[in-house]
């Protein structure tokens, strides 16, 4: 029995197959239509997709996989720097190395004052780092513009943005003059020496952005304490459970994930999934309509054919199949076209990279990379080819059901 209808299966799809055939120009245009539309849902599915991928490493590798400070550092505004600071940052650091998720813990001290040259003074956003341990795990998050990256073993140097640095004349060798509130609420200032420069890639960031190492900070602040703990893991999907243990085993303090604190990654997520979601449906609308329009054509062309084969005993339903067939064929093709037109150009564009232009907000470019995700290709081409099938089928609906001497008799 199922050799029986796998046999009349394929007899179908090849009767369909030939029905298509009867007008090639016909055919070619609406699998040309099909494939171009398939091959733009792939490339704009893949340049969110890999647009995502890169903005969740960006901030993965900004802050650390997961941030653990205590749970008023993330929701309430300080009186005095570092009032809600963590204090037995050894401890704790050994506590999460102890994690076999865990690859390195990074402490941060972040804080606001004034930086001088002697003749201008300017707000600085600065951050106090180790150095070493800072730049081996997070990679080329910087650019170096000039002198050279501070160290861990060396104190009282600091790196400028680059738009800070012009703005105070500054460059590697420079004195400069650092003026805060201490933890205690007190002012205090540091003479320290300018070793390097450095970019974004974000200019309104270079214009206030100051880096020193984690001791040089702490001695201006007046304390011991730290800011955040950044925890960097082996791997990021390792993300959630990681949160989970090291929540339950740091009761007192808040774990949170990258996630938590990429506020401009669900900004732009949210954003491209409605763009490129309106886009695709758009595009499929189009496609829907193509084929409809292909089978609508092809219908009243042969509704006398079809008076004909009802009269000789074929079923309704049998009718109805074929033109879904023929939509399979059509919009099959189609999507298979599309799908290796995307295909290649996604693997061309890495061979031969193409730069895009700086978006809003940065100064320097990225690389387009379209990402080649096997779900996307084959969530598209199965809803493509369903749609396709589906249109097919309504339409000759209509004209199979029709009686039999009003279609032998249609002109």
């Amino acid at each position: 029995m199922n050799t029986h209808r796998l046999t009349s299966f394929y007899a179908w799809l090849k009767f369909a197959w030939l029905n298509t055939l009867r007008n090639r120009r016909r055919s070619a245009v609406t699998i040309s239509i099909a494939a171009l539309g398939t091959a733009a849902i792939l490339l704009a599915g893949g340049f969110a997709l890999s647009t995502y991928t890169a903005l969740a490493e960006s901030s993965a590798r900004g802050t650390g996989h997961l941030v653990v400070a205590r749970a008023a550092q993330f929701g309430q505004d300080e009186d005095t720097p570092l009032q809600h600071g963590m204090e037995q940052v050894a401890e704790l650091k050994a506590q999460l190395l102890a994690d076999p998720a865990v690859r390195s813990v990074l402490p941060g001290v972040d804080f606001n004052g004034l930086i001088s040259n002697g003749d201008k003074s300017t707000v600085m956003i600065a951050a106090g780092i180790d150095p070493d341990a800072e730049f081996a795990v997070k990679g080329p998050f910087l650019t170096l513009t000039g002198g050279q990256l501070i160290t861990s073993d060396e104190r009282g140097l600091v790196m400028l943005g680059e738009g800070l640095a012009r703005s105070l004349k500054a460059t590697p060798g420079s004195s400069l003059t650092l003026l805060v509130s201490t933890a205690e609420g007190a002012l205090n200032a540091l003479d320290v020496t300018v070793k390097g420069t450095f970019s974004t890639g974000v200019p309104d960031i270079d214009k206030r952005l100051v880096y020193t190492d984690l001791a040089t900070a702490q001695k201006l602040l007046v304390t011991e304490r730290v800011s955040r703990l950044g925890v960097f893991l082996a791997r990021m999907d390792a993300t959630d459970a990681t949160q989970q243990r090291l929540q339950a085993l740091l009761p007192g303090l808040k774990v949170r994930t990258w996630l938590d604190e990429a506020f401009f990654y669900r900004s732009v997520r949210e954003l491209y999934n409605r763009i490129f979601g309106a886009l695709g449906l758009i595009i499929g609308v189009i496609v829907v309509f193509v084929v409809t329009n292909a089978m609508a054509m092809a219908i009243i062309e042969r509704t006398r054919e079809i008076g004909t084969l009802r009269a000789m005993g074929t079923l309704p339903g049998q009718l109805v199949g074929s033109f879904a067939l023929e939509g399979l064929v059509l919009g099959g093709l189609g999507t298979l076209v599309g799908a290796l037109l995307a295909l290649g150009i996604s693997v061309a564009l890495l061979v031969f990279p193409v730069a895009m232009p700086p978006p809003p907000g940065r100064s320097v470019g990225y690389p387009l990379i379209i990402e080649i995700a096997p779900s996307l290709y084959a969530l598209t081409l199965i809803a493509m080819v369903s749609l396709a099938m589906l249109a097919s089928a309504l339409v000759a609906r209509r004209t199979v059901h029709r009686p039999v001497v009003d279609a032998l008799a249609h002109v």
